[in-house]
């Protein structure tokens, strides 16, 4: 009989929920924002996923949640941290992967994985907006667009504008002068990114990141974050397809239960924490 698990993101922007097979395939995915109210956007998500894959919650035989809200939802079986989910979903998709850059609404995270795919090393900023995709959807907003058409918009930009502050009410300000200078939206979001990026390649640094690189996170929905990544870093960067960047630690969440789902199956203890203990460098 085919067993399902289910893996729940709660991020501070969006909380995203997926549905694994016995045999490791997506069979249903939801997102919903989060809000203020944690664990009703969990259960949305949850039932978009759940209606998607054409099951009931009966036939999940494990739930593990993630993100910062992961101590909240009263229907989990298990939490994870969301670093080692990150990295979980990373291998998910590139096997290969060494080094996992995670940019958030709130945070921005960096970490290295040994052969095993077990985070080493994983450093974050959660300081300040500047280095996180917030920063992004305000300069975005500033100038009268969505976050939808941050995409199309960048792709526009024929020179980026340089944004150097490393922080966000600074950074703002900056923006603010390029505008009344007459920079273009266009080259004013490709700046942007660019100080993000700078952030980010400071990040992995930390971690002494190595090849296969990966990065996740709703920001890489932008090809030129992957891009000017690329640029930084002089080496290929993975990027999962489609809207999965958003949604790999949910998967990764949604494997880890799998394996606890074994281990019970085993007659192993299995423990309401991480397994896995990672050294911040």
């Amino acid at each position: 009989m085919m067993r399902y698990t289910a893996g729940i993101d709660v991020g501070s922007t969006y909380t995203k929920v997926i549905i694994l097979s016995d045999d490791n395939k997506i069979v249903g995915k939801g997102m919903t924002n989060t809000g203020f109210k944690l664990v009703e956007a969990a259960q949305r998500a949850y039932q978009a996923a759940l209606d998607q894959a054409k099951l009931s919650r009966e036939k999940i035989a494990y739930l593990a949640t993630t993100g910062y809200g992961r101590y909240l939802i009263p229907f989990r079986d298990v939490y994870v941290t969301d670093i080692t989910a990150q990295a979980r979903g990373a291998i998910f998709f590139f096997p290969k992967t060494k080094t996992v850059l995670d940019v958030g609404g709130q945070t921005m995270k960096a970490s290295r994985l040994d052969d095993d795919g077990k985070v080493r090393q994983f450093r974050l900023n959660d300081k300040c907006a500047a280095g996180t995709g917030a920063f992004l959807e305000k300069t975005a907003r500033y100038m009268s667009y969505n976050i939808a058409e941050i995409g199309p918009l960048i792709a526009t930009s024929k020179e980026p504008v340089p944004i150097s502050s490393v922080c966000a009410v600074f950074a703002e300000s900056e923006v603010i002068n390029h505008v009344s200078a007459g920079a273009t939206p266009a080259d004013i979001m490709h700046g942007a990114i660019v100080s993000l990026v700078d952030r980010s390649v400071q990040l992995m640094k930390r971690v002494q990141c190595e090849p296969e690189y990966t990065c996740v996170g709703g920001i890489l929905r932008f090809d030129t974050m992957a891009r000017v990544v690329e640029n930084k870093l002089g080496a290929r960067v993975n990027v999962p397809p489609d809207d999965m960047p958003q949604y790999t630690a949910a998967i990764g969440a949604a494997i880890l239960a799998h394996r606890r789902l074994q281990k019970l199956a085993a007659g192993g203890a299995v423990f309401e924490r991480d397994e896995e203990q990672a050294v911040a460098a």
